[in-house]
């Protein structure tokens, strides 16, 4: 009798089995076996957020952060060697500050010459009587004259006192020269008016030949002057120095690919690359945050604070050739809230908030 139940549940067994086999062969079978594997965990729990609609931003764009101001790359305006690296990196220095000075003893030499001739010419057309309806015009160039050798004698004064007490705001010598530069421009400004209302009235004679002359002696003066100012590179903005190039005795010019000086704010702020695709979810005032990998864990928030108005190619990594495929992005400069502790130049990923 055992014998035979054995053989029945052996028999029985192999039934259930041979069955179990068809329904799982059978095509349009709704029965599905699952492995519980972690990717396929993972897989359809990200598909369960994005139906959901959970991720707080709905575009994310490649960035770098730059100065607020952006960076200010300052070449030199003239070829010549250089005589004076007056700042460092990190330098906080004012509007206008020289920050490499040339060699300038030629500047200076054509500078001597011309203001040489201009006075010749002066003491020719003094020395003759004025053209009818041209005294009050003659006087007005005189002092416009007068006033321009003034602002740049007091522009060198300042630089000097500049490069002697930078680290002393409170030198009264620096002040003194600050105040002498300001009262020499509004002295100038005023004098460039009255000129030009002299020159404004009608039926203002044409100068002769010996006042011709010292109007062109004179514009001789002022491209001297030039020429000598731009032997000393200025900063156009008050700010930081993000770096310096420029060494002593090293010969520039205008056409050097690397800038003799970078300049930039100390607020910073990013400018992102967003994908053609997505410029319809970005707006003005669209609140940011940003991350870095240097910063692991951190977000630093802001918002949208310019759109560029067109597209144009990525500048933020080289792709090697165009291609037909390549997609362009808009430009997004993004203003960070507070102080953050990112750096000019800082690879960033900005993520536009919902």
């Amino acid at each position: 009798m055992a014998r035979k139940l054995a053989i029945f549940t052996g028999l029985a067994s192999l039934g259930l089995a041979g069955f179990a086999v068809a329904l799982i062969m059978t095509p349009g079978n709704p029965i599905q076996i699952k492995f519980n594997t972690p990717a396929a965990s993972s897989t359809s729990t990200s598909g369960a957020a994005n139906v959901s609609g959970q991720l707080p931003w709905v575009a994310a764009a490649p960035g770098r952060v730059e100065p607020r101001s952006g960076q200010i790359r300052i070449s030199a305006g003239i070829g010549g060697r250089v005589e004076k690296v007056a700042v460092k990196m990190n330098d906080r220095v004012a509007e206008g500050e020289v920050l490499i000075r040339l060699e300038d003893k030629e500047a200076r030499a054509r500078l001597s010459a011309a203001e040489a001739e201009a006075s010749v010419r002066k003491r020719e057309r003094d020395g003759q009587t004025a053209t009818a309806g041209r005294d009050s015009i003659n006087k007005a160039e005189d002092a416009v004259y007068t006033a321009e050798r003034a602002v740049m004698s007091a522009r060198f004064e300042l630089d000097d006192a500049i490069a002697t007490d930078r680290n002393n705001a409170n030198s009264q010598n620096l002040s003194s020269a600050r105040r002498r530069h300001a009262d020499a421009i509004d002295r100038l400004r005023q004098e460039q008016s009255a000129l030009a209302s002299a020159i404004s009235r009608s039926g203002t004679p044409a100068p002769n030949r010996l006042e011709a002359g010292l109007i062109a002696a004179r514009s001789e003066v002022t491209l001297a002057e030039s020429v000598l100012d731009k032997t000393r590179i200025r900063t156009p903005i008050a700010g930081k120095v993000l770096q310096i190039h420029a060494k002593v005795g090293e010969m520039v010019g205008p056409a050097m690919e690397i800038p003799l000086a970078v300049m930039g704010d100390t607020a910073v702020r990013v400018r992102a690359e967003v994908d053609e695709h997505d410029v319809a979810k970005i707006k003005v005032g669209q609140r940011v945050f940003v991350k870095n990998t240097a910063y692991q864990g951190q977000e630093f928030d802001g918002k949208v604070a310019e759109l560029a108005p067109s597209l144009a190619l990525p500048r933020m990594g080289s792709r090697g050739a165009r291609r037909a495929t390549d997609v362009e992005v808009m430009e997004v400069l993004i203003d960070l809230d507070g102080n953050v502790p990112l750096l000019p130049g800082m690879r960033v990923d900005a993520f536009f908030r919902r």
